[in-house]
């Protein structure tokens, strides 16, 4: 009963547990070797860890937070003897789950004030994160993230494929959309997600090659082959095994691989026995497979095995709403990996950001905020930091001088805004045929304020047998 801890108890530590036993909060305390001595009831119910089982282990065992390695408030705070109040950050719960946290950290004295630990208390915002994202419009799994009503709709089908555990998954999607993240998503989701995520890209490597990569050989297989050597599907183990480009693969390993998914047994070179193998396959292609079947160039047996459940990943020209929003994503990456404080883009250049057709995709996107990061020595990125390639298709602009007038900045800030919500019509527009009707049901909103936002953003709508654009209630 109550908090558990080592040492004699007294009264007033009785009194204590009870009252910490009580709160929301999640409360634990270390001893001056990072081992947890005390757990509250909040705590299990936070990380899914029972306090019989936290009590005795590293602290960074327990909570696998993004804080644990260089950032662990409550090292900072045993080393110069400050509190920290509401420090924002993660920990990764028993079922492999992220969960968003608020940490407060202490140190603990004992009677002779000698420092003998130190204590935390961290609170769990998921349902303030969720309510945050909710009213922002904005999905987010992982490190997907998306306004796209379509886009929503395969976060949903994410979340189902991961409680549904063997089920073979088929990802298809133009080059730089995302398909690994998908399956990583899923991976990361799902009870397997403690186990490997292993990743092979099936066109990188020649076929020889290939086979052994994903099964393995056996010692005196082939000349060099002086140890036994795992494949892939070995390493797997019960994770999941991710076959991307799996349509450049020849038809002889086409007829191994499908052995695998019918049976979950394959041979590794050289041996006798065959072997088992408890790995999820999670397949991606940016081919079209079906096609291939009917072309010769991929089995169709082996086809229907992969294409249990089929992703198809929509490319970034057709959801250009979500450039705003992808760009605010790899900002925030990019400002804390190379240590900047960029803050938003100019509406100057975000007008050439959804001016672009993005071939490359999400991946070319990325790529320009990175070398946007590296051209930018203020915090807005603008025009000139940007690649020849996209400055060359922006409209022109009046380039104002810099001003720190607040009254200024915040009229930047609502252009982007506008610019932003114009994009987001536009987009849904034209994924309804210019159904007004239909539009306004897609974004929530009532048809009249759908028009007259389409008035205020001065948005052309094509002409359709004389009139503009569709006006069926």
């Amino acid at each position: 009963m109550g908090i558990k801890r080592r040492g004699n108890n007294t009264d007033n530590a009785t009194a204590t547990d009870a009252i910490l036993e009580s709160i929301c909060d999640g409360v634990f305390t270390v001893d001056e070797h990072w081992r947890i001595t005390s757990f509250n009831r909040a705590a299990e119910q936070i990380t899914g860890t029972n306090r019989e089982q936290a009590i005795g282990q590293l602290c960074s065992e327990v909570f696998r937070s993004n804080m644990c390695e260089s950032q662990c408030a409550l090292r900072q705070t045993l080393k110069d003897g400050k509190p920290i109040i509401n420090r924002s950050g993660y920990i990764i719960n028993a079922d492999g789950k992220r969960v968003p946290v608020s940490i407060s950290t202490a140190v603990l004295r004992d009677n002779s004030g000698e420092i003998i630990g130190g204590a935390e208390t961290f609170r769990d915002l998921s349902e303030v994160e969720a309510l945050r994202k909710e009213l922002n419009g904005r999905y987010q799994l992982g490190d997907l993230v998306s306004h796209s009503p379509a886009m929503h709709d395969i976060f949903n089908l994410i979340s189902a494929l991961a409680s549904s555990g063997n089920t073979t998954v088929l990802i298809q999607g133009e080059t730089g959309t995302g398909k690994e993240l998908v399956a990583r998503a899923i991976h990361n989701l799902s009870e397997r997600a403690s186990a490997p995520f292993i990743a092979v890209n099936c066109g990188a490597l020649p076929d020889n090659l290939l086979e052994s990569e994903l099964f393995g050989y056996k010692k005196g297989a082939f000349t060099g082959a002086n140890t036994d050597k795992p494949g892939r599907f070995a390493l797997a183990k019960q994770g999941t095994i991710f076959l991307d480009e799996i349509g450049e693969i020849s038809p002889a390993l086409q007829v191994r691989l499908l052995r695998v998914l019918q049976e979950q047994r394959y041979e590794p070179l050289g041996a006798t026995k065959s072997e088992t193998t408890e790995a999820r396959v999670i397949a991606a292609t940016n081919r079209n497979l079906e096609q291939l079947v009917q072309q010769g160039g991929f089995r169709q047996d082996l086809f229907y095995r992969i294409q249990v459940v089929q992703i198809d990943l929509p490319p970034l020209r057709e959801r250009l709403e979500d450039i705003p929003l992808l760009a605010d994503h790899f900002i925030a990456h990019f400002n804390q990996i190379q240590h900047k404080s960029i803050n938003t883009i100019s509406a100057a250049a975000m007008t050439c950001l959804v001016s672009h057709t993005w071939p490359g995709n999400v991946r070319e996107l990325e790529n320009v905020i990175e070398r946007a990061f590296v051209l930018c020595p203020a915090q807005t990125i603008d025009v000139e930091h940007l690649p020849p390639t996209l400055q060359r298709h922006c409209p022109p602009q009046p380039r104002p001088a810099p001003s720190t007038d607040p009254t200024l900045q915040t009229d930047t800030m609502q252009e982007q805004r506008n610019l932003h919500e114009r994009q987001l019509i536009i987009s849904t527009l034209q994924r309804n045929n210019y159904n007004r009707a239909a539009t306004a049901r897609e974004l929530n909103i009532h048809k009249t304020t759908l028009y007259r936002k389409i008035k205020q953003l001065d948005i052309e709508l094509p002409k359709i047998d004389g009139r503009h654009g569709d006006t069926v209630a």
